[in-house]
């Protein structure tokens, strides 16, 4: 049995922001849901007390400002954290087509586990971008429609940044609409992300799904 090296691939902060932003999906996924279909209802009250829908709403915004810091700190680090270089490495595995060859063979049971210089192979790579994409879509988008509801402190400084933008996207109507989409995105993207990490985890038995609660990872010495 070849014998493996414990690497320490994802920093705490990845770790940290990687969970935050998963939470924060869940409860912006959840509620607005609610603020789309309004699928419950609060049971009846003589006292004018029960605001389910501006709670929801409450939640919903709460959420996605912390998706939005958390997303920003992500960047952050991947552009200047030094635990962080793995991922920057993974670009010129991303640009390389026998990189490509090899993880496709790999996946379709035709090769072995390639070696990647990075963190992510490249078909990983190329889903983080998608998915990084889509979140940024879905905040820009998500504060176009906080703008048009607040029009004081945050909403009235950022009101005159995302007008232009909302001009680009064809209107608010189509904000709304990108924003619901994007939402759909990143909800095909999670069962995939989901069932690739098992696979790779599993099948070659790094503990790549490990790294994202330890931060360590365990690689063959043959491969170096």
């Amino acid at each position: 049995m070849s014998k493996r090296t414990r690497v320490y691939e994802f920093s705490a902060g990845y770790r940290w922001t990687h969970w935050i932003r998963f939470i924060m999906m869940f409860i912006l996924v959840g509620t607005g849901f609610y603020l789309t279909y309004v699928f419950a209802s609060p049971k009846p009250s003589g006292e004018p007390i029960l605001f389910l829908h501006a709670e929801m709403r409450m939640w919903h915004q709460i959420a996605g400002f912390v998706l939005i810091a958390a997303t920003i700190f992500k960047t952050y680090l991947f552009f200047f954290d030094r635990i962080s270089k793995l991922e920057r490495v993974s670009f010129w595995d991303f640009i390389s087509p026998k990189a490509w060859i090899a993880q496709i063979k790999y996946y379709l049971f035709m090769g072995p586990h390639p070696h990647m210089r990075g963190a992510y192979n490249p078909l990983q790579f190329m889903a983080y971008l998608g998915l990084y994409a889509m979140v940024v879509l879905i905040c820009l988008t998500g504060l176009i429609l906080y703008v048009h509801v607040y029009h004081e402190g945050l909403g009235g400084f950022l009101y005159d940044y995302m007008r232009p933008i909302e001009a680009m996207m064809g209107g608010l109507a189509n904000v709304r609409a990108i924003h619901h989409i994007t939402m759909w995105g990143i909800l095909i993207f999670t069962p995939i992300h989901i069932y690739l990490a098992i696979f790779s985890s599993l099948k070659g038995k790094e503990g790549s799904m490990d790294a994202v609660f330890s931060g360590y990872k365990y690689t063959k010495n043959d491969h170096h």
